[in-house]
């Protein structure tokens, strides 16, 4: 996959989960530009054109970012207050999609500038169509910015 072309960043450390994310987009057609990081680390190096992905175009920007908050190297709260800080980044939607239920994390989520907060679901069939209804949403409904 061509890297200056991802319309969704999944940025998730559960194999388990980023594997039924990506099996439930696939089923209805919108996960052929998905680009999957496993840990924020990897997401900013790839979001702002760093490290292995220096040769990206940063302003080929995805249309979201399916961003996990719970993982190593770089949590997803920081990865999130460092889209919102760059004037190039900070219009991309961004989805928090976490198990946390934390009230600390939905306020600062939201303070920070997230689209959207979204609780995975337990079971596989809500979480297949949690995610397919957020792919119809930002992918077919939502009008980016330009």
């Amino acid at each position: 996959m061509n890297v200056d072309e991802v319309e969704i960043l999944l940025v998730e450390d559960n194999i388990h989960d980023a594997e039924l994310t990506i099996r439930s987009l696939k089923k209805v057609n919108l996960a052929n530009n998905l680009f999957h990081v496993k840990d924020g680390e990897e997401a900013l190096d790839f979001i702002f054109a760093k490290g292995e992905f220096a040769g990206r175009q940063i302003t080929n920007r995805p249309k979201v970012i399916l961003l996990d908050i719970k993982m190593p190297k770089v949590d997803g709260i920081e990865v999130l207050k460092q889209i919102k800080a760059n004037d190039i980044t900070k219009t991309i939607p961004v989805v928090i999609m976490t198990s946390s239920r934390e009230e600390q994390d939905i306020i600062t989520s939201y303070k920070l500038g997230v689209n959207s907060y979204v609780v995975k679901p337990v079971n596989f069939e809500a979480f297949a169509k949690a995610i397919c209804d957020l792919g119809f949403y930002w992918l077919i409904i939502n009008q980016p910015s330009v």
